[in-house]
């Protein structure tokens, strides 16, 4: 089918009437989905909300959402009997509990499908590397040049997803990349981009260097309980930098969650399937091949774990996940 008409077959959900609410874990890519979304909508529908799911300390995402001037109001606030329409997009209603109170009319991802059928309209494409790519396709389908600042979202959201199309990425997104790069201020995007710590995370950081277990090509640290989980991708990202390193693995505690954080270098086995067949029967699990999170209720894992002792959670992680992959090579010194 054409981007045309599904552009068309989405703009048909919709009336004249409704108060739209977009639902995102929010990251530089959802919020640029959410953005161009309601550049697309807003002359279609009477009202539109943006809500995030998860906390916002990111600084790549506060930077952004300042730049950008985007309104987010967190779940937590929202009342699912005001809206009309409920949009889900860059995930699907399955990937966190946080979604069960809603029914949802549009889900729009670029992640493997789940099992959610009820949506009048879906759009989902796992080849994709970015679901800004998505939008960028969309917005040009609707004849709607993109302004500066919502081409610097979608150009920022494409460049983070597919790690400047260093992980998964189509001849799809870099045509959106290159149209985009004629609209975007790229200085702003690098604005952005190189707000990526705060003050406070480096003892996090500190943790991770002093608690770290490398062993053969693989990096694992548990950090314990942390403010927010994004620090967890961070740390993750910025082991895989280290040359000997193709498995980053972080995992911490976060309001009575364990989180597990998954990056390699998109050579060898697919992280999306590890954190899939490692945690998925104890929480919500899946990812890309280069890229992939567990998230796992801490009263149902004691039982697995065989500890009721937080910090040997580190331990039962690494033993899962290393029975899923290949026989491990000689030790590098940690």
């Amino acid at each position: 089918m054409s981007t045309k008409k599904k552009l068309d077959r989405l703009l048909n959900v919709f009336t004249g009437s409704d108060h739209v609410l977009i639902l995102i874990n929010a990251d530089p890519d959802s919020i640029a989905s959410a953005m161009a979304l309601t550049r697309i909508l807003r002359r279609r529908v009477t009202q539109i909300t943006i809500s995030n799911i998860n906390t916002l300390s990111r600084p790549d995402n506060l930077t952004m959402i300042r730049l950008f001037d985007v309104t987010l109001i967190h779940v937590s606030k929202i009342d699912p009997a005001h809206y009309t329409k409920v949009v889900i997009t860059d995930s699907q209603p399955d990937h966190n509990e946080a979604f069960s109170r809603f029914e949802f009319s549009v889900v729009i991802d670029h992640h493997e499908p789940g099992g959610y059928n009820k949506a009048a309209f879906s759009d989902i494409r796992p080849e994709y590397g970015a679901n800004s790519t998505i939008l960028t396709e969309y917005l040009r389908a609707a004849g709607i040049k993109p302004s500066q600042k919502l081409a610097t979202a979608l150009f920022y959201g494409i460049k983070t997803d597919t790690n400047n199309f260093e992980r998964a990425g189509i001849a799809a997104d870099m045509r959106a990349f290159q149209y985009l790069f004629k609209h975007a201020n790229t200085h702003l995007a690098h604005r952005i981009e190189q707000a990526d710590l705060r003050m406070p995370y480096l003892e996090y950081f500190k943790q991770a260097i002093e608690k770290k277990d490398v062993v053969g090509d693989r990096f694992f640290v548990h950090i314990g309980q942390v403010e927010n989980p994004d620090i967890l991708v961070l740390i993750a990202d910025f082991f895989l930098r280290v040359n000997t390193v193709t498995w980053s693995i972080v995992s911490g505690i976060h309001e009575n969650r364990l989180i597990v954080i998954f990056r390699n270098d998109g050579l060898r086995k697919d992280a999306g399937k590890v954190a899939v067949r490692a945690f998925g029967k104890l929480g919500t699990a899946g990812g890309h091949k280069s890229m992939a999170r567990a998230e796992c209720p801490l009263a149902g894992i004691a039982e697995y774990a065989d500890t009721n002792d937080r910090d040997l959670f580190g331990s039962w992680i690494r033993e899962r996940v290393n029975r899923l992959l290949a026989p491990m090579k000689q030790s590098v010194s940690g």
